[in-house]
């Protein structure tokens, strides 16, 4: 059951910044829709669960939303440097490397040699595919260079999002139905203070309400599967939707890839990765 919930947001997530690209907008207003759908999303779930609440589950959920607008808001920043098809595979395999060594080294996750094989080859899999992916797309201009390393920048800065938004809940053991409202709330709160002199609201940011459900169906799917199969599998399992935004990138926004065995090649390699990750539990 915890490889099924950890394939929704494979689903999911991998049609978010898809979802984003065509509503529109600048990263600040979509970020900040996303975050109203979410907030909207998570109190329909508190009414129909009525999870438990306390101090401590607050504090630590609201911290994780926090993280999580960060990683969010500077990942969406940076497509305009590198585009969905490049941007996406370069900051799944940066979030791998992070929660996967966070999750062993810290959490010991893994505990036999088997495990740690398998799923060291699982992140290798993923890794380069990663890498084909994102080798596999088409230089467009002269500055390229100063793009690519203004974006992997931003993306370093998202990636320690996304690690503090994943392992927080973990390492206190916070539900996930319990952290959703106060998550939300997080998101929404921080998504307003950072982008408050960008222009936030717009009719783009109420579009984008609309990807922020989206959001919140992968993201129950992430917070139920960490308790069950741990942050390394879950987390990695969730990752494997990049197939569907790279390929969205190219045929659907239509990027250009100059290589496009690389792209599929790399395509398979993660989904590859991803069923080494399954065997693990």
């Amino acid at each position: 059951m915890g490889i099924l919930y950890a394939l929704l947001p494979a689903l999911f997530w991998g049609s978010i910044v898809l979802i984003s690209v065509k509503l529109g907008g600048n990263a600040y207003q979509q970020t900040l829709g996303i975050t109203l759908g979410a907030f909207l999303f998570s109190i329909v779930a508190f009414l129909i669960k009525m999870p438990e609440m306390t101090p401590l589950i607050f504090a630590v959920s609201f911290v994780s939303g926090i993280f999580w607008s960060i990683g969010q808001m500077n990942q969406l920043s940076s497509v305009a440097f590198l585009g969905v098809s490049k941007a996406v595979p370069l900051s799944t395999g940066m979030q791998l490397v992070s929660t996967t060594l966070f999750g062993v080294l810290i959490l010991k996750e893994w505990q036999t040699l088997t495990v740690i094989l398998i799923g060291t080859c699982a992140i290798v899999f993923i890794i380069a595919g990663a890498i084909m992916t994102s080798a596999g797309q088409k230089q467009t201009s002269g500055n390229d260079g100063g793009h690519f390393k203004k974006g992997m920048l931003i993306l370093l800065v998202s990636t320690a999002g996304y690690l503090g938004y994943v392992v927080i809940l973990r390492w206190f053991e916070v539900d996930g139905w319990s952290a959703l409202v106060p998550q939300s709330i997080g998101m929404l709160l921080s998504s307003l203070a950072i982008g408050f002199k960008q222009q936030p609201f717009s009719k783009y940011t109420f579009k984008n309400m609309l990807t922020g459900l989206v959001w919140s169906t992968g993201n129950i799917g992430l917070l139920l599967a960490i308790p069950l199969i741990g942050v390394a599998v879950s987390f990695s399992l969730s990752q494997t939707g990049i197939v569907i935004s790279t390929l969205g990138g190219i045929y659907l926004l239509k990027e250009k890839a100059s290589k496009t065995s690389f792209v599929i090649i790399g395509c398979l390699m993660i989904i590859a990765g991803g069923v080494l990750l399954g065997i693990t539990k």
